[in-house]
């Protein structure tokens, strides 16, 4: 029998007695507070990525579960039969030079040999030249005047900069920080010590402003037309941009792809992108901030992740919900397999996902009537706003996962993690640039480095940077 101790109780008893039952009673409260801190560090403890928003990355490769299929009896690498895989050779008249080798005398008999082969054995062989920068030296001359006296100097052609660092050095520098993730010395080390260019990190800084600068108008055009897109996928992930806590925004559009770098996690981010006037669809996660836009698709494969939280739980009512979610979750993913693959219809797969939704539908009545506060919030929310879990059945062209924006971002993510993120406004807003430039461009199959190095030339002859934009 629980008994309860109350202040009257205690005043019944002897002074001492009451001295000892208060200093137990505080020392129960401390222990009950320790104990109810552990449970909260546990339950974190156990969050993964599979049950869980956190993001693959934030797992050690070690502790990762075991795949569920067995594993194959096959050795490792090609298998016995496989087609052979190997380079093409490339036209005589495209190879930089040609040896014939002929056999002066039979293998044999040691006669003197003459003549050609019409079909000789072709051996290509593949090598890097000595790689030596070029330099290009402008003399300007200044003469004097005979008449008036006065000194008058030769101005630099259009298009030569300032500096040292011509186009195709700067945007290759870029590159490397960006794209290959490379830090500012070891950039520089690349330079001196592969290029035979002098390079110091100092001035591994400067290009990078001047990058930024040269990409600057192309990503602000990006940005003026992110309202008038039909459809985009928006993620964020955390970084940092001393000394302060920041997030990387990714919108990912069908032909180009815009990144920011932002101090905030609030809606604002996105009313400064989109406007009041974006009147088109987003696949998101079930961050409150983009409850403002309206027309939304929830991802699944975060709602999947969530489920299994539930099938993780101790509480045996919780346990049971997300097992009953689940069973339909797989039906769900397995019938969008068949409509990507073509093997169902538009109309079929519509006829497919109609029982799917009435049994996810009843499935979250049942948990938001349960009782159960572990249940109650999420699946309230997930009922009154149910019409964001089947867009992508009622509109054809949508996506029920959000999987392009994370893939788009998991490049920026690995930079950040190397990196640490940015120490400044600049280098956030070169970061924001490059991975615009560098996710436009794989989207639209452009080589990224001609682009960068156009756009650094035209940066230096104060000519329009190209448009990224996709071409007409």
């Amino acid at each position: 029998m629980a008994l309860e101790i109350t202040e009257e109780l205690i005043a019944r008893q002897p002074a001492e007695a009451q001295a000892i039952i208060r200093a137990l009673l505080a020392q129960i409260a401390d222990l009950r507070n320790e104990l109810e801190a552990l449970q909260a560090a546990l339950a974190g403890r156990n969050k993964t990525p599979q049950n869980s928003s956190l993001p693959p990355s934030m797992q050690h490769p070690h502790a990762r579960p075991k795949p569920q299929k067995p594993p194959s009896p096959k050795q490792r690498g090609g298998q016995p039969g496989h087609p052979k895989h190997e380079r093409s050779l490339i036209p005589v008249d495209q190879c930089d030079d040609v040896q014939t080798l002929k056999p002066t005398e039979c293998r044999r008999c040691s006669r003197k040999l003459s003549g050609c082969d019409p079909e000789p054995l072709r051996h290509q062989v593949w090598e890097v030249p000595e790689i030596r920068p070029h330099v290009t030296e402008y003399q300007q001359h200044r003469l004097i005047c005979p008449d008036c006296g006065q000194t008058t100097c030769a101005e630099l052609p259009p298009g030569v900069p300032s500096g040292q660092s011509g186009p195709r050095l700067v945007a290759l520098a870029g590159l490397l920080m960006a794209c290959f993730r490379q830090s500012k010395r070891r950039t520089a080390l690349f330079l001196e010590a592969i290029l035979n260019q002098p390079c110091c990190p100092a001035l591994t800084v400067k290009m990078q402003t001047q990058v930024t600068a040269a990409v600057q108008p192309a990503y602000q055009e990006l940005v003026r037309q992110l309202p008038t897109q039909e459809q985009l996928y928006i993620d964020e992930s955390p970084t940092h941009e001393h000394p302060h806590k920041a997030w990387l925004w990714a919108f990912i559009a069908s032909a180009f792809s815009v990144f920011a770098v932002r101090t905030t996690r609030a809606a604002t981010v996105l009313t400064e992108h989109l406007g009041a006037s974006f009147r088109g669809l987003v696949n998101c996660d079930r961050a409150k901030m983009y409850w403002c836009l309206g027309r939304l698709q929830w991802c699944w494969a975060h709602l999947k992740r969530d489920f299994q939280a539930l099938l993780d739980s101790e509480d045996g009512q919780v346990r049971r919900l997300g097992r009953d979610l689940m069973r339909p979750t797989r039906k769900l993913f397995s019938a969008w397999a068949r409509y990507r693959d073509g093997t169902l219809t538009r109309m079929g797969f519509r006829r497919v996902m109609n029982p799917i939704r009435r049994e996810i539908e009843s499935l979250l009545l049942r948990g938001a009537f349960s009782g159960n506060p572990r249940l109650i919030g999420m699946c309230d929310e997930l009922y009154n706003h149910r019409a964001w879990l089947w867009t992508f059945v009622d509109h054809a062209g949508v996506e029920p996962t959000n999987n392009t924006a994370e893939r788009a971002l998991r490049h920026g993510v690995i930079w950040r993690k190397l990196s640490f993120g940015t120490k400044s406004a600049g280098g956030s807003r070169f970061v924001e640039t490059m991975l615009s430039v560098i996710e436009t461009c794989r989207q639209q199959g452009r080589p990224v480095f001609d682009y960068l190095t156009a756009a650094v030339a035209a940066r230096f002859a104060d000519q329009p940077a190209p448009s990224l934009l996709p071409r007409a």
